[in-house]
Order: C-alpha cells, then sequence, then structure tokens
C-alpha cells in the first residue's frame, strides 16, 4: 500500500515535469519563432516579401519547435536534443555576456530540456 501512494507521487511529479516543459517550452518557441520572423522584415522591404527574406532568422526557432514536438513523443531524444540546443545558444550568442540572453533563452532550453529528460527517467523507473 506505502509503495502505490509513492508510485503515484513519482507519477505525479513525472507528470508535472512533463506538462511544464510542454507548456513553456511551447511559448517560449512561437514566441520567439515569430519575433525572429517579424523583427527584421521592414528593413528588408516590409509586407510578406520582407518577411520571407527574413526567414531564415526563425529556423533555429522552428527547429526549437521540432525538437518540442520529438520530445512530446519521445521525450528522452527530445530533451537530449533540447539541452544540446541550450548549450549551443551559450557559445552562438555568447550567453555569458549577454544576461538577458542568458537568462531567457539559454537556461530555460536547459532547465526545461532536462525537466524531459528527469520526466522520462521516472516514468522508465515506475515502469
Amino acid at each position: 500500500m506505502l509503495m502505490d501512494g509513492y508510485i503515484m507521487k513519482v507519477d505525479k511529479i513525472a507528470a508535472y515535469l512533463r506538462y511544464t516543459a510542454r507548456a513553456v517550452l511551447l511559448t517560449i518557441g512561437i514566441l520567439i519563432f515569430v519575433f525572429a520572423l517579424f523583427s527584421g522584415a521592414e528593413q528588408l522591404g516590409g509586407g510578406i516579401e520582407g518577411v520571407i527574406l527574413n526567414s531564415p532568422n526563425a529556423i533555429p526557432w522552428a527547429v526549437l519547435l521540432c525538437f518540442v514536438y520529438v520530445a512530446w513523443k519521445w521525450e528522452l531524444a527530445g530533451g537530449s536534443l533540447i539541452v544540446l540546443m541550450g548549450l549551443f545558444t551559450l557559445f552562438f550568442f555568447k550567453a555569458f555576456e549577454h544576461p538577458f540572453i542568458l537568462f531567457m533563452i539559454s537556461i530555460p532550453l536547459l532547465v526545461f530540456g532536462s525537466f524531459f529528460i528527469i520526466s522520462w527517467y521516472l516514468t522508465k523507473k515506475m515502469a
């Protein structure tokens, strides 16, 4: 009886981590994707043409959304990809020199990618 309560608690923790990571990463991914897509479009002619010319800036964030989808299906693989992306952003964006990028992009990717990995581990451990 005591073991059933423990399993239920661990299962709830895994579900909390999973759903929190999904919600936060989808929100971050969509917001930054839209910002990256439209932010430089005006300098490139505006309108649809400017958005199309500026679309390469949004590719990394489309990749993040793909990684979140992978994590939705396979938590370990997707979580690992998201953590690797977080590590990549540390160096690509020179995040240690720019605290905003560090705290708004790199750290959330590392933390919530880890949430997927921990959720996978807890779910596998209880299976």
